[in-house]
């Protein structure tokens, strides 16, 4: 990038919210990926890493293939339904990329999460009421491994993210709740 006419000013650095927590590998390649994009700073670019969460689209990802079965009456709390789910609207990672590219002080890590985490039951429930379907189910961890595959990790798995940088920078969220969120989502 510092060879090339002209050079960009800003590089955004695709990442996730696995750079948190006990993710293994996936931290250590978070890192990793993170420290090699931040390389162009030595070339006067400024560098602007974004940690997503899951994000919430109604045609794909998470929230893609848990429609069907909460739109038949299957919708289910996993686990312990304790653990949290640190999401953002799809919308609203949109609108963070074009905030972080157009702030010229924007640099370093930030986390592109919803300001408010939910568990896994608040996220049954709050899926089930905008679809208005019950969710009276608990699928055990070892049914949800078979039934979703590597899916299951987002859904087993626990994140409390904040996005502390990215709130102070000035952002505000157009979806700062699950109910917005999924209501908006939904009727896209």
């Amino acid at each position: 990038m510092a060879a090339a006419d002209p050079r960009p000013g800003v590089l955004l650095c695709a990442s996730a919210i696995g750079y948190y927590g006990d993710t293994g590998d996936q931290a250590e390649l978070v890192r990793d990926w993170e420290a090699a994009a931040h390389q162009a700073s030595a070339a006067g670019i400024r560098v602007a890493s974004f940690r997503s969460g899951v994000v919430l689209a109604a045609d794909g990802g998470m929230l893609g293939r848990l429609l069907l079965p909460f739109r038949f009456g299957l919708g289910a709390t996993f686990g312990s339904g304790r653990q949290y789910l640190s999401w953002i609207s799809l919308t609203d990672e949109v609108r963070a990329l074009r905030f972080l590219l157009g702030s010229a002080d924007a640099a370093g890590p930030f986390n592109l999460t919803a300001p408010a985490p939910v568990t896994n039951a608040q996220f049954t429930r709050a899926l089930a009421a905008a679809l208005g379907r019950p969710a009276l189910l608990n699928l055990p961890t070892v049914v949800l491994g078979t039934a979703l595959g590597e899916v299951a990790s987002e859904l087993l798995g626990s994140a409390r993210v904040m996005p502390a940088r990215l709130r102070a920078a000035g952002f505000s969220f157009a979806h700062p709740d699950i109910a917005t969120a999924l209501k908006a989502e939904l009727s896209a």
